[in-house]
């Protein structure tokens, strides 16, 4: 037998779980239900809002930095032509950017969670980033009608309609595009909400392995967490009157929900639409980017300072909370020490008491061997020989 000593195994290999797909299309929902499920959330949430009360579950800091590297390009998040753009000449050096916020926001989590939809339209910075790291990735892309996202755009940002559609076309052909050769999974959004564990079951069976912790403790926070009430925008309407940029959207929209069952369509549809949206880019790419980026640049500061704020604010809190609980305790030693002074008062008295005993004892001692050495010494004159 050998001396040598066997090999350490080597560690197992992190899994980067990735939410890609258009904004306001579920991905905080599905990015909620897969951390709840056993994935790693980053250090820094984005704050929760008046548009998304129950929380992004995205990273602030890599969202900002998402928006910077957009408008180095002359585009912006709601650019329908943002994953068209060239890279700068200075790509490596964002990606290097990238790759320090990655490390800050999860270390080195076995399972990291990224969830920001311009991650989509940035694939090609982003998942070099990825592969350097080591990770695994393993894809969901939540599939919602592009009529329901517009509603919400318009309520939130004031999109047009034809806008909204032709930005959700542009991010869902990203997101299929770039995961192809990935184990990935197309989730329905609407029938997530309706009944989430047979999509999660079709979601695990396309990912070839199971969520990493969906424990019934698990699917009951879930329950919890999923209703129907996050379905604020119903997605009626003809996609028809938008004319091409509907036709397009509805071909993509179908082939989504197909692949979302767990079919293979023919991606005739995808390529037509993704040659389409090229050709409205070399129409009025330098007409939309521009506009885009300018008022992406001051959302980008806002949310920047938001983050921050939002930040900071979560820090002082659980600061406080830290001074509240440390100032309970000293309160409660406080009170164990006047606890176990009164005991050692106590004990203090009880040792005078018998300090004063002893020397009682030791009195009645000496009285008593005296008396002793007197009744011996009687003793010995009556027996002495006379």
């Amino acid at each position: 037998m050998s001396d040598k000593p066997s090999p350490a195994a080597p560690p197992p290999q992190r899994t980067a779980y990735l939410v890609l797909g258009m904004h306001r299309s579920g991905t905080s929902a599905l990015a909620n239900v897969l951390a709840l499920a056993g994935a790693d959330l980053p250090r820094e949430i984005m704050p929760a809002d008046s548009h998304n009360a129950r929380g992004y579950f995205e990273p602030w800091r890599i969202a900002v930095f998402n928006d910077r590297r957009l408008a180095a390009t002359g585009t912006a998040w709601d650019d329908p032509f943002a994953a068209l753009a060239t890279p700068p000449a200075d790509e490596a050096t964002w990606r290097e950017e990238a790759r320090s916020l990655f490390r800050a926001q999860f270390g080195r989590r076995r399972r990291p969670l990224l969830k920001d939809p311009r991650v989509t339209v940035l694939w090609d910075l982003w998942r070099p980033v990825l592969e350097a790291e080591g990770l695994a990735m393993r894809v969901l892309v939540p599939v919602r009608s592009p009529l329901a996202v517009a509603g919400s755009l318009a309520a939130r940002d004031g999109f047009p309609l034809r806008k909204s559609v032709m930005v959700w076309c542009a991010y869902m052909l990203a997101a299929e595009a770039g995961s192809r050769d990935l184990p990935r999974a197309f989730v329905d959004y609407d029938a997530l909400l309706e009944d989430w564990r047979p999509q999660v079951a079709g979601a695990e069976a396309r990912l070839g392995e199971p969520l990493p912790a969906l424990t019934p403790a698990a699917g009951r926070k879930i329950d919890a967490f999923l209703s129907t009430e996050l379905r604020r925008n119903s997605g009626e309407g003809d996609l028809s009157a938008l004319g091409e940029a509907g036709a397009m959207a509805s071909g993509v929209l179908d082939w989504l929900r197909a692949a979302a069952r767990g079919a293979e369509p023919d991606r005739a549809p995808l390529d037509r639409a993704a040659a389409w949206l090229a050709a409205q880019k070399t129409l009025y790419g330098d007409l939309v980017s521009p506009v885009s980026a300018d008022r992406s640049l001051a959302r980008t500061a806002l949310a920047d300072a938001e983050g921050r704020a939002a930040f900071l604010e979560r820090t002082l809190e659980e600061t406080r909370e830290i001074v509240r609980t440390l100032e309970e305790r000293i309160q409660s030693l406080y009170g164990t020490i006047g606890d176990m002074k009164d005991h050692v008062d106590s004990l203090t008295r009880t040792c005078k008491d018998l300090r004063r005993h002893a020397r009682s004892l030791e009195t009645q001692l000496k009285a008593s061997q005296a008396a002793v050495r007197e009744a011996a010494g009687r003793l010995e004159s009556l027996v002495a020989p006379g």
